[in-house]
């Protein structure tokens, strides 16, 4: 028997629950892990708060981030052997160029079950080993957040030196992109209500801020930042609710990169067709994408930002830390 947490219902962090399921043996193509540590992303405390709108079936095991060690596999696998450290992969049949219908519905902890697990088996091409220097709980925040802003600004955006790049808030996705950007040379404005986390991303390499709290207008702050031209890019956390600013603080043929549904609202999009901004709908990346970050944090040494860790056994701590929504990074919980 394997110890699992388990969406029991749709009454929110209080209906997870610690449980038991037998121990399975990997099949044809699949892989057993021993999971070492579980990060959390907003999505996961949304399938935990909002549950039937999602599809969420009971019970479910949540998470899709997770990294540990390959201790069996089934028949027939050869891109990983036993003992090799591994991150999940977000989608677990996307492995390469665009998204298709099959791919989407292969989300761990959402149509298929997460990882927040002693042990989970996944399809060989579901796991990638992560970078050497990389402790598990760093390498744990890698599979969605990670991947979504190294999606963002490389696979789409495609960042060149020099450009300057808006960031929204100072989540996992948000300072995933502020090392990015600076590991690509490019030059990020943070935006975040605390000027304590706009310190420390200045800190990390941000070379403008603003507090949207005393500046509600932040757009017009980016604009003189930016000489009145606005930024190249913006890594798009808010959804509907930030994207009108977004457009606003963009330079004319400049990019979006739609993450989040953060806040919530409505949007006119005449000015972003005026300036022709291209926006593009980012959803976490391939194997392939996961292959090629981890290939620029090995070259470049990179950490991740971990904000808290916490014990398997209060892992629901993990989920009211994101509710909060104090932390500067990554939420990971360790097994």
């Amino acid at each position: 028997m394997i110890r699992c947490y388990e969406i029991a219902s749709a009454e929110g962090i209080g209906s997870l629950v610690l449980n038991q399921r037998d121990h399975r043996t990997p099949g044809r193509g699949e892989v057993l892990v021993q999971v070492r540590a579980s990060s959390i992303n907003y999505r996961d405390l949304m399938m935990i708060e909002d549950p039937v709108p999602r599809g969420v079936r009971y019970p479910t095991v949540p998470n899709s981030d997770a990294a540990g060690d390959v201790i069996a596999v089934g028949p027939g696998v050869t891109a990983v052997k036993v003992g090799d450290r591994v991150a999940t992969c977000f989608f677990q049949r996307w492995n390469s160029g665009t998204i298709t219908s099959d791919g989407m519905n292969s989300a761990l902890g959402g149509v298929l079950d997460g990882v927040l697990a002693e042990q989970v088996v996944l399809g060989e091409k579901g796991v990638i080993r992560f970078p050497e220097h990389l402790s598990y709980n760093e390498a744990s925040t890698l599979p969605c957040a990670a991947l979504t802003a190294w999606h963002a600004l490389v696979e789409f955006a495609d960042i060149q030196p020099g450009e300057t790049v808006l960031l929204l808030g100072t989540g996992g996705v948000s300072i995933f992109a502020l090392q990015f950007a600076c590991m690509l040379g490019a030059r990020p404005i943070v935006i975040s209500s605390s000027d304590e986390k706009i310190q420390r991303a200045r800190s990390m390499g941000a070379v403008g801020s603003v507090n949207y709290q005393t500046t509600p207008k932040w757009d017009e702050r980016v604009m003189e930042l930016t000489d009145g031209v606005g930024v190249d890019v913006v890594v798009e956390v808010g959804g509907a609710g930030t994207l009108e600013r977004s457009v606003a603080a963009t330079r004319v043929a400049g990019r979006i990169a739609l993450i989040g549904v953060l806040a919530g609202g409505t949007m006119n999009p005449t000015m972003m067709m005026r300036k022709s901004i291209r926006l593009q709908g980012i959803y976490v990346g391939s194997h392939d994408m996961f292959k090629r970050m981890n290939e620029a944090i090995s070259s470049d040494q990179m950490k991740p930002v971990i904000d808290q860790t916490f014990p398997f056994a209060d892992a629901a701590c993990a989920y009211y830390a994101m509710q909060r929504a104090e932390h500067l990074g990554k939420l990971v919980v360790a097994l």
